[in-house]
Parts: structure tokens; sequence; C-alpha cells
């Protein structure tokens, strides 16, 4: 009888360390999510308040560099029309084959 009863508590205790496990994944994304909207707020502060006008500097610079290479799909790349400029007719014609 002592058998069985410790070889329930494992079960029980390998549940719980399955839901604590879940949870701390859970809060792991949250953070990281939270973090990436934080820092696109700063960026996007920073591009709206430059004296020199509206996308002018290193910054942007790097983000038309960088962004057609790291946003994938046609409606992210939409979202950032005011930083890139719209897409040109064949680009878009080539992102549509890709999908």
């Amino acid at each position: 009888m002592t058998k069985r009863s410790i070889q329930e508590r494992l079960r029980q205790l390998e549940a719980r360390k399955q839901v604590l496990v879940a949870r701390l994944g859970k809060e792991e994304r949250a953070r990281d999510t939270r973090r990436k909207i934080l820092i696109g707020a700063l960026v996007l502060d920073r591009i709206e308040r430059q004296p020199e006008g509206y996308l002018s500097g290193p910054l942007d610079e790097w983000l038309r560099a960088e962004l057609p290479g790291f946003l994938t799909r046609e409606k992210d790349l939409d979202l950032f029309d005011d930083i890139l400029g719209p897409a040109k007719p064949d680009e878009a014609t080539d992102g549509e084959q890709q999908s």
C-alpha cells in the first residue's frame, strides 16, 4: 500500500511540474512580447521626433535596409509603407508568387 501511495504522489508531482513548466513558458513569451512592443514603440517615437523631419538619419537608413528582409508577409510590409514607401509593382508580384 505504501508503494502505491508513493507512486501516486510521484504522478501528482509530475503533473504539477508540467503545469509549472507551462506557466513559466507562458510568462517568458509574455515578457518577450512586451520587450518587442517597447523596443518598437521607442524606435517609432524616435523616428517621429527627428528634428530634420520624418525618416532622415542612420536609424531610418538601417530600417530601410533591414525591414524588407526581415518582414516576409505582404501585410507586414504594408504596415511600414510610411518608412519603406509603397511596394513597387514588380516587388509585389514577386511577393505574391512566393506566398
